[in-house]
């Protein structure tokens, strides 16, 4: 009796349990339904893009020259008496920088004179000769013979004036290329001649480079090219574009930096590098920045026209290549392969990918995810603010991130002694 009792009481609770069991097991997946409930929208800037004109800031390689550059040479014969400059000194423009035997040439000089003079009197009596012979034939007192004679001579002593004045004139020119002055200001180099050595017509002397102002030529992709004219429109003044002359080496510095005016843009493409010719002028004062520098050239004002464009932070890379988040009717997150273009300053250039109209995640895209509902917050700032914000934010990150690879790093031995100690 007690038996059947006992497996009474015992079959009880059992079949207890067994309910319970069974209420928990009902229960359990209610837990879960409750943690399962939506997230709350993510507040993320969002702009609705359109189409506009894109600041652009190009900068192109380029080999430092100063077109004005000039090579002194001799142009006459003779000792080199004098030099009358000191080397890396400015000279400038009519300046006397050698001497190369002068006495001699004005020597020359007056010789070319005097022939001159003679020349000139042979002409006035062969002049007078020609008018007395013109009189006595009149009066039938000489031969047409003579006087035709009184005539070739009178010509030929015009030949011999005109052949004095040249020679004269030749002599002169000597003199002045005896004294060789600066033909342009700048600095002079070293003398390639000491005085006292003979020197030769083409004989090199010296070198002046013009250091201010410097003038720059580089190559331009057609694109910028193109598009520069584009830009220009009928005008065509290029002075109106700003160019920035940043020599490597010095950035940082004061004067590392010249500002300057595009004044030329070439009108035809070269065929083996596709680029199209264009140089600056820099004003260089202070002689700072020196021909044979290799500098970059930075251009500003030059613009994209009608393009679209997103923050570059705004661009991520998907399984089909760059992508970006655009928001759907219900304010869903949806993934956006788009074709790049050129990145200009903190904008990046869609090509393809994306229309007018398109609610484009401008935020940081961190932690999206397709089909995330997206509280869409309006966008008000610049781009550059969102490059700036997401880069301030991702060093405060690798900021923690070190201080707790550091405190970890702290905590694993004292956690080693009192192991020890143990």
């Amino acid at each position: 009796m007690n038996r059947v009792i006992h497996s009474g009481r015992a079959s009880l609770v059992t079949l207890i349990a067994a309910l319970a069991l069974t209420a928990c097991g009902q229960e359990q997946p209610q837990e879960p339904q409750s943690q399962q409930q939506e997230a709350p929208p993510h507040p993320v800037e969002v702009t609705e893009i359109a189409r506009q004109d894109i600041p652009l800031e190009k900068s192109y390689p380029s080999l430092l020259r100063s077109d004005s550059e000039v090579t002194l040479v001799a142009r006459v014969s003779g000792f080199l008496e004098e030099r009358h400059f000191e080397p890396g000194q400015m000279v400038e423009k009519g300046d006397r920088l050698y001497t190369i035997e002068p006495d001699l040439y004005q020597a020359t000089v007056n010789q070319r004179e005097a022939d001159l003079q003679s020349a000139r009197a042979e002409l006035a009596r062969a002049q007078r000769d020609a008018q007395r012979f013109e009189q006595l034939l009149n009066q039938n007192s000489v031969s047409r013979q003579q006087y035709d004679q009184a005539l070739a001579e009178q010509r030929v002593a015009q030949a011999n004036v005109a052949q004095a004045e040249a020679a004269l004139t030749s002599a002169n020119l000597d003199l002045g290329y005896s004294n060789v002055t600066a033909p342009v200001s700048g600095m002079i180099s070293l003398s390639q001649v000491n005085v006292g050595n003979l020197v030769n017509p083409g004989t090199e002397l010296a070198t002046i480079t013009p250091l201010d102002p410097l003038e720059v030529r580089f190559q331009l992709p057609q694109r910028d090219a193109f598009e520069l004219r584009r830009q220009l429109g009928n005008s065509g003044d290029a002075s109106e574009i700003t160019a920035i002359l940043s020599v490597p080496g010095l950035d940082g510095r004061a004067g590392s930096e010249l500002e300057g005016r595009l004044d030329f843009l070439g009108s035809r493409v070269d065929t083996g590098t596709s680029t199209v010719q264009a140089s600056a002028t820099f004003a260089n004062p202070d002689g700072t920045v020196l021909p044979g520098q290799f500098v970059r050239v930075r251009i500003e004002g030059l613009k994209r026209f009608d393009v679209l464009a997103v923050p570059e932070i705004a661009v991520t890379q998907g399984l089909m290549g760059p992508q970006v988040y655009v928001l759907d009717e219900e304010s869903k997150a949806r993934e956006r392969t788009v074709q790049l273009g050129e990145v200009a300053g903190p904008w990046q250039i869609i090509r393809d990918g994306l229309e007018p109209g398109d609610r484009v995640v401008v935020g940081d895209p961190a932690g999206l995810e397709a089909g995330t509902v997206i509280d869409p917050q309006p966008f008000e700032g610049s781009a550059s603010d969102v490059v700036e914000e997401a880069e301030q934010e991702q060093a405060q990150e690798q900021a923690q991130a070190a201080e707790a690879m550091q405190e970890a790093g702290g905590a694993q031995p004292a956690a080693e002694g009192e192991e020890g100690a143990q």
